[in-house]
């Protein structure tokens, strides 16, 4: 599996539709997965939902509940729920390669689909121009359409009443990381609340040109009146901003539709990168997601920013009671957690540091088997938080995988300190830091087992090294099905 698909919430569930290879564990076959959840915790796997039709393939996209039946497919009063994908056909000896924009809808919550018998509902005969995010646009009273003209790194906008019928409004990019050979792909646009104000974000997901090789999600902060997308003052005039730094974060959009009652932008990405996807070694299957996240903006010295953190539910997975160090000095801290021995292969680890300086970088090494660490380095001096997994573990399966090694991220300390949580799974490692304001995720594939955590701070003074306030560990259960 691949990209994340019409994720919506609707009568009590997230829906997750995800690209899917019905008939293996590589990429072929592109149709539409399905899961759903109640707590974005726990999942329910679902049978397939859109399977590739004849030579089309069902390529990523969005989907929405239409609420006042402005399409028309809904029936006995209750709302359908509407998918719209990007059609894919492969050149053949008569055809030439096409991506168009299809509906299908469903009227029992999705668990059984309609092909809409005017498909395509959009068509410009182009080769890519694909993965549609519709949402419903209040301020206009109709729905808008972003979606890629990939080679171009372009998003298009378009506007429609009801679904069936589009109007092309405008056109942004290239902007941020757009430089050939990138494409940009799966797009996403929404608001945020930031100071009583309202700013837009527009996601973009590229391949190649990723902040850590390979595949990455860039984003825009700016203001959408309705009809055009226009770049915050703030966005840097040179280079990108990335939602992750890590190698594994990729095809990254939004839910629609969460209550506004629970008020939050929820986001989830695809936990792998093109380079290297078709070989990583994990059977029966390959490919899974990363947590879902929940999004904000955040005022900083450089502008307006995302920040983002798991979501509060994940917290349900903690065992109790956590291991706790109640503060002190580096060296106490460090001993305390070589005294904290058998861990288990799944983690929710908190720390915050006191102190922090161009002096005192340190190093929190994440062990397992014999000669296995991956290696968390803090650099103030030159504002970095850098993910190595060099000896993390198995790498030998493609050489993108191993040439990809050490990843890097932007941090701004403020007053000395310095917070990071970070996510451990039997084969990945989610990072955040600075309250979420930087994120890394990466694939890690160590030897199964007992896991250990440490501090290092070699070659620094003892006075020199930063305190620790406190270091939290949490135990995880198991969210997998039984």
């Amino acid at each position: 599996m691949n990209d994340p698909n019409g994720m919506v919430y609707h009568e009590g569930e997230y829906h997750l539709f995800y690209q899917y290879n019905p008939f293996g564990d590589k990429w072929g076959h592109m149709s539409w997965g399905h899961a759903v959840s109640s707590d974005l915790v726990h999942w329910e796997h679902l049978p397939l939902a859109l399977p590739e039709e004849g030579e089309i393939m069902i390529y990523s996209g969005s989907a929405v509940v239409d609420f006042a039946n402005t399409s028309g497919f809904g029936r006995e009063g209750l709302p359908p729920m509407v998918a719209i994908y990007t059609g894919h056909s492969e050149e053949t000896k008569q055809t030439k390669r096409v991506e168009d924009q299809r509906l299908a809808y469903s009227n029992d919550r999705g668990r059984t689909w309609t092909q809409y018998s005017g498909n395509p509902v959009i068509d410009i005969g182009s080769p890519d121009f694909r993965d549609p995010k519709v949402f419903w646009h209040e301020a206009t009273g109709r729905w808008i359409m972003v979606l890629v003209l990939a080679q171009e790194k372009k998003v298009r906008l378009y506007a429609s009443p009801d679904l069936k019928n589009w109007t092309q409004l405008s056109e942004f990019g290239p902007a941020g990381a757009s430089r050939d050979p990138i494409i940009w792909e799966c797009p996403d646009l929404f608001p945020l609340e930031v100071d009583g104000e309202t700013k837009w974000v527009l996601i973009v997901n590229i391949n190649p040109g990723g902040p850590a090789g390979g595949s990455g999600c860039q984003y825009f902060v700016g203001d959408f009146d309705g009809t055009r997308f226009a770049l915050d003052p703030s966005y840097p005039a040179e280079g990108a901003l990335w939602v992750d730094y890590g190698s594994d974060f990729y095809a990254a959009v939004t839910w629609s539709n969460v209550p506004k009652s629970d008020g939050r932008r929820i986001v989830l990405g695809w936990m792998s990168n093109w380079d290297y996807t078709q070989d990583v070694p994990t059977a029966p299957w390959r490919s899974a997601m990363t947590v879902p996240r929940s999004l904000t903006l955040a005022r900083t010295s450089e502008g307006l920013r995302l920040a983002q953190r798991p979501v509060d539910e994940l917290t349900k997975l903690r065992e109790a009671p956590p291991l706790a160090f109640p503060g002190g000095s580096f060296v106490e801290a460090a001993k305390w957690l070589s005294e904290q021995k058998n861990l288990p292969e799944l983690l929710d680890v908190e720390m915050t540091f006191l102190g922090v300086s161009e002096e005192t970088p340190f190093v929190i090494n994440i062990r397992a088997g014999v000669g296995e660490v991956t290696a968390i380095a803090v650099v103030p001096a030159s504002g970095k938080l850098i993910m190595d997994r060099t000896h993390s573990g198995l790498n030998g399966f493609h050489v993108a995988f191993a040439a990809s090694a050490r990843h890097e991220a932007p941090v701004e300390i403020a007053n000395g300190k310095f917070t990071v949580r970070f996510l451990l799974d039997t084969s990945s490692l989610e990072l955040f830091a600075q309250d979420g304001r930087a994120a890394l995720t990466d694939l890690i594939f160590p030897a199964p087992g007992e896991r250990s955590i440490s501090l290092s701070s070699e070659g620094l003074k003892a006075l020199s090294v930063p305190k620790v306030d406190r270091i939290t560990i949490h135990k995880l259960k198991s969210a997998a099905p039984k």
